[in-house]
């Protein structure tokens, strides 16, 4: 018997049935895969709320004691996106907005690493991410459609986001697969 086939009788095939203990090896390996996935996602999606959170904070922060926002030379339209009616939502700027909705992702994801199974947290997190996303979306065709300007925070927000939505519903997919291949 070779030691190929001796390998998936030790993992519970008898000698002339190779094929079960071939998927059983299989299950095995995607399931080594899927544990270092859900291990490693909600980590991922912690940094990329840190960076969400920076970004946000400077923004804020410019706002709230009254400085422009400093941009890099190609583009120049932070000060004008930041001053232009659509920056505020409920008389408060945006970017507040943003730091409570990066903190927020932060605490998902930190719970995430904590308990990568628990059903709410990743639905929640997919489902926050996907209101992100959609906000994100809108403030980018307010750039664009109506006030004619650019800024790159709003830029590295966005691009923020949709990562944090990628890694989340990855989450989701990853660890539904391998709650539904060991059950």
């Amino acid at each position: 018997m070779s030691d190929l086939n001796r390998e998936f009788n030790i993992a519970g095939a008898s000698a002339g049935h190779d094929q079960p203990a071939v998927r059983s090896g299989a299950v095995a390996v995607a399931g080594e895969h899927s544990a270092q996935v859900q291990r490693r996602v909600p980590y991922v999606m912690m940094v990329l709320a840190l960076i969400g959170l920076a970004v946000a904070f400077y923004d804020s922060y410019a706002i709230y004691n009254g400085q422009p926002l400093w941009c890099p030379p190609p583009i120049n339209g932070c000060n004008e996106v930041a001053a232009s009616p659509y920056a505020h939502i409920f008389d408060l700027p945006v970017g507040y907005y943003g730091v409570v909705y990066y903190l927020y992702m932060f605490g998902l994801a930190a719970l995430l690493a904590y308990d990568p199974l628990a059903r709410g947290l990743r639905i929640g997190a997919v489902l926050y991410a996907a209101l992100g996303v959609l906000f994100s979306l809108y403030f980018m065709v307010l750039q664009f459609g109506y006030i004619h300007a650019f800024c790159i925070y709003c830029l590295i927000s966005a691009v923020t986001t949709v990562l944090l939505a990628v890694a989340a519903v990855s989450h989701l997919k990853v660890t539904q697969a391998s709650r539904s291949a060991w059950t």
